[in-house]
């Protein structure tokens, strides 16, 4: 009999609802032109493009009425809008900018390019239970850093950020604060104008939405100097024709997403509990890294200690089981995860720990199924 495939890898990427693909499908076959066009077709797809805009302002949580409401900048995907607050951020001011040291590659590596052309950029410190220093961040605003940036939730441990307490001490001092809510949007609670944020980023695919499109919120009082150049387009700040499908499939994800969204992640923190319960149960040396933090409900890191990662991903896959040695967006590099070692976690923990990520579609069986299968590919290589 054939094994069915256990998927826990939708931190990477989750698969895409049926009515998104529906709603897009709509879109495309419907008559409708570029929504810059000044014809009918074009003013049809002008209505739906700001529409979408508009439902989606209102379920990140910005300001959607008056003429100072907060912007929507729609990108090819949360890497693009962490890109444009980080860069549009440096090029508005001589003085640094800070980041934690356990950002997604899109910050970490913008922020290199960004000292390679000569701005100043510094690195806040993480705990060894995951949280960025809030001491290290006091010091950099004491030290008038123009801008900080830091995600919602860590992508590789599930550790939730304290950002609202970060967007907080930096609003107090007119410091900007940029925050990566990838990770955040439709499993924790996070309202963009409550957290005093001045820019974040989401992006569709990691809540059953399509790949390729995402979204930079923009507080209204914040100017950014674009990325690209070109047509008038979302503000002049992402010139070119916006996909309208595309935005409409975030929309109707993002609605699915904040459906029961407070029972849907009780549900994911239940069955992360119950997959770490059987696998610190069934193995010796296991450690699940972040533990004594709060933490998202669909993420778990665990270090199966005395192995090495790369191998232990081989053999899960062979038993079917998806999930991943650390960002999607460096999992091809055989490097130990920087998230990781930012947080000063002995090698043996590093080298041997792999993410498992969960979606609200996730099942107790399937969850019990993939521990069982862990526990036996765990107990393979250790006699081997």
């Amino acid at each position: 009999m054939a094994v069915n495939s256990i998927y826990l890898d939708n931190n990477a990427t989750t698969h895409i609802l049926p009515e998104v693909v529906a709603a897009m499908q709509e879109c495309y076959t419907a008559d409708l032109a570029n929504p810059a066009s000044q014809h009918a077709q074009g003013r049809r797809a002008r209505q739906m493009l700001e529409d979408a805009r508009e439902r989606i302002a209102e379920l990140v949580g910005a300001k959607t009425s008056g003429t100072d409401r907060d912007a929507i900048i729609f990108t090819s995907g949360a890497t693009e809008a962490n890109n444009l607050a980080v860069s549009g951020f440096a090029n508005l001011s001589p003085r640094f900018g800070a980041i934690s040291a356990i950002e997604h590659p899109s910050v970490l590596t913008m922020c290199e390019e960004l000292v390679r052309r000569g701005k100043k950029i510094e690195t806040l410190s993480a705990t060894p239970n995951g949280v960025v220093s809030l001491q290290a961040v006091h010091q950099a605003v004491d030290r008038n850093a123009s801008w900080l940036s830091v995600m919602a939730v860590n992508h590789e441990t599930g550790v939730i950020q304290p950002v609202g307490e970060i967007a907080k001490i930096c609003a107090d001092r007119g410091i900007l604060f940029h925050c990566d809510a990838v990770q955040s949007i439709g499993k924790c609670p996070l309202h963009f104008n409550d957290s005093a944020f001045s820019s974040m980023s989401i992006s569709a695919h990691k809540f059953h939405g399509p790949p390729g499109i995402g979204a930079l919120v923009v507080h209204r009082n914040v100017r950014l100097t674009p990325l690209m150049f070109g047509g008038a387009q979302q503000f002049g700040m992402r010139p070119g024709t916006e996909c309208l499908a595309l935005i409409v499939g975030m929309r109707v994800a993002l609605e699915a997403a904040n459906v029961e969204k407070t029972l849907q992640a009780q549900a994911m923190e239940k069955l992360r509990c119950r997959f770490e319960k059987a696998l610190l149960d069934g193995l010796n040396n296991v450690l699940v890294i972040g533990e004594d933090s709060p933490r998202a409900p669909h993420t778990t890191n665990v270090s199966f200690r005395g192995l090495d990662r790369q191998a232990i991903l081989m053999a899960l896959d062979l038993a079917k089981v998806a999930c991943s040695a650390g960002s999607a967006c460096a999992s091809g590099a055989s490097e130990p995860s920087p998230v990781l070692r930012a947080m000063q976690l002995k090698k043996e923990i590093v080298k041997s720990s792999l993410r498992f990520s969960l979606s609200r579609f996730s099942t107790a069986s399937q969850i019990d199924q993939a521990a069982e299968r862990i526990i036996s590919a765990i107990r393979s290589l250790q006699r081997s």
